[in-house]
């Protein structure tokens, strides 16, 4: 039976560099792949990148109590991990990683207890997120700004996870995720 590894982290903290880091390193552990109700872009396949549900689909999906989270992150443009999949992939013995926003992670973690080791990807201070956003150039200020005021909010959240990760130092944050995530997994 397979395990959960759960990362959460306000935008621009470096999860996703984190996680990459862990799958190149060769931690044992597949990439949970989330539903999503906005169309493919470019060469994305369902089932690959995402799995593609009409708006319907995902609230009817929603209703009938098949997602372990999920959100509306606009009107009608729902992201959400699927329970079958999830748990086809534990009964193979398949461990997962998800990268999903803090109040997902909080209800995977609640669903999964034990089996799940929750882990919180902080920056270093708010200061330092912002210059972050605004060196990635892909944002208006005003998106900075809301991107920073949702920041603020879900580190409010950092308590509620198994363990918490500062990113101040991006090599010791990678060590530090590799060994906790290693530990996990073989415990």
């Amino acid at each position: 039976m397979g395990k959960l590894i759960i990362f959460s982290a306000p935008s621009g903290s470096g999860k996703s560099t984190l996680i990459n880091y862990l799958l190149a390193s060769g931690v044992n552990m597949k990439f949970s792949i989330s539903a999503t109700s906005r169309p493919p872009r470019g060469t994305e396949r369902d089932g690959v990148e995402y799995f593609f549900l009409s708006p319907g689909e995902f609230r009817r999906r929603i209703a009938a109590g098949e997602f372990l989270e999920y959100q509306e992150v606009y009107p009608d443009r729902f992201y959400g991990t699927l329970k079958a999949q999830v748990e086809r992939e534990l009964a193979a013995g398949d461990n997962i990683v998800f990268d999903v926003d803090v109040v997902g992670g909080c209800n995977l973690k609640r669903y999964y207890g034990a089996r799940a080791l929750s882990i919180f990807i902080q920056p270093p201070s708010v200061e330092e997120l912002r210059r972050r956003l605004a060196s990635r150039g892909t944002d208006s200020a005003e998106m900075i700004a809301r991107r920073v005021a949702k920041a603020e909010y879900e580190m409010t959240f950092a308590a509620l996870f198994d363990r918490i990760i500062v990113n101040d130092d991006l090599a010791r944050a990678k060590a530090e995720a590799l060994q906790v995530v290693t530990g996990f997994l073989n415990s």
